[in-house]
């Protein structure tokens, strides 16, 4: 058994994010989102693995190397363009060979992990088994049709009529036969080689096809809001630390997780939160489902339900919510208003704000 993660994509829900870096390493509960998959494919019982990887292919090789500090055996694969999942498969082949494989997306969280989906495929004689989900909005996601044994009978991309509300996870279990598949097909309208196209070449191929629910939490993190609510769910699953240097009159109240060499100063922390090394927080508060990344500064200022990436600085701002904040950002009041701030901010920019 092997894995291929996908880590290419030009994350256009997320600009400007996106536009200098990877949104697969866009960080909740201070981690990127990909180390999370890394993790899952590793405790599943899976060591070799292939990331496909695109414009932000260096990016992605620094962070996750050889892959030896996730317990994992990477090479990577140059995808000289977004042309679909089903492409990659195909530039895929050679590390693939005649080998069973899991395709990771990894831009989505699951929590409880991939092994007893690996462990039923292995034991099975499916095609293909696919990860899903039952979710609120099928028509926004690519949507499975079941019969009453669970097997697949067709899949349809974001209809504006679902057969269901079971859409597809970015995880997908695969035997050699896909191969086959995903030379069958032809490009969609969009210009891609998509693999829901495969997979119902497969099922109108008689192969079988299997699904398999989700036990655990999913979410594509592709949207802001679904990267606040990841990190949300992550910060309720941390176990309370204070590593650095707590001072003056400042309050710890909750689950709160303070990384070695940050400095908190006259403030509130109202977890579940938690602070990376090397930042310091004065006479600020920051609340609850906030994670802060190493070497920023908070100072007088107040902020909660956040993401802020390393090396920014909040200053004299009366109140954030809700928001993304990019790498080396500054963020600084002017004048005060009691209005809450909404902010998503690419990464190298400044923001003035009326405090």
């Amino acid at each position: 058994m092997k894995a291929l993660v996908l880590a290419g994509g030009r994350g256009t829900r997320l600009r400007p994010l996106t536009h200098t870096s990877a949104k697969q390493l866009v960080p909740v509960a201070n981690r990127p989102v990909l180390f999370y998959g890394l993790d899952a494919i590793r405790e599943a019982g899976i060591t070799e693995t292939a990331i496909v990887v695109g414009d932000t292919g260096d990016e992605v090789r620094a962070a996750v190397g050889d892959g030896s500090d996730f317990g994992l055996k990477v090479s990577y694969i140059q995808q000289e363009a977004p042309l679909g999942l089903a492409h990659c498969v195909v530039i895929a082949r050679e590390f693939l060979g005649d080998d069973d494989f899991v395709m990771y997306l990894g831009d989505n969280l699951l929590i409880g992990g991939i092994a007893d989906l690996v462990a039923a495929f292995q034991s099975s004689a499916y095609a293909a088994q696919l990860l899903l989900s039952r979710v609120a909005e099928p028509q926004f996601y690519g949507v499975a049709e079941l019969d009453a044994d669970g097997a697949i009978l067709s899949l349809q991309e974001k209809p504006d009529v679902p057969r269901s509300d079971l859409a597809i996870v970015g995880v997908y279990m695969f035997s050699p036969v896909v191969h086959e598949a995903v030379r069958a097909i032809t490009p969609s309208a969009r210009g891609e080689l998509e693999i829901t196209d495969a997979i119902q070449w497969l099922i109108n191929r008689d192969h079988k096809v299997h699904s398999y629910l989700v036990s655990g939490y999913w979410k594509d993190t592709g949207r802001l809001r679904d990267i606040l609510e990841c990190n949300r769910i992550l910060l309720e699953r941390v176990e309370a630390r204070t590593d650095g240097t707590i001072g003056g009159r400042s309050e710890i109240e909750g689950r709160v997780v303070v990384h070695p060499g940050a400095v908190v100063e006259d403030s509130v922390l109202r977890g579940p939160i938690v602070i990376g090394a090397g930042t310091k927080v004065v006479r600020s508060y920051v609340g609850p489902f906030t994670s802060i990344a190493e070497d920023c500064v908070i100072e007088d200022a107040e902020i909660e339900y956040s993401i802020v990436l390393g090396s920014s600085t909040i200053r004299s701002v009366p109140r954030i919510e809700h928001s993304l904040i990019g790498r080396d950002v500054e963020v600084t009041g002017t004048s005060r208003v009691p209005n809450a701030h909404r902010l998503m901010v690419g990464d190298h920019s400044k923001v003035q704000l009326r405090a």
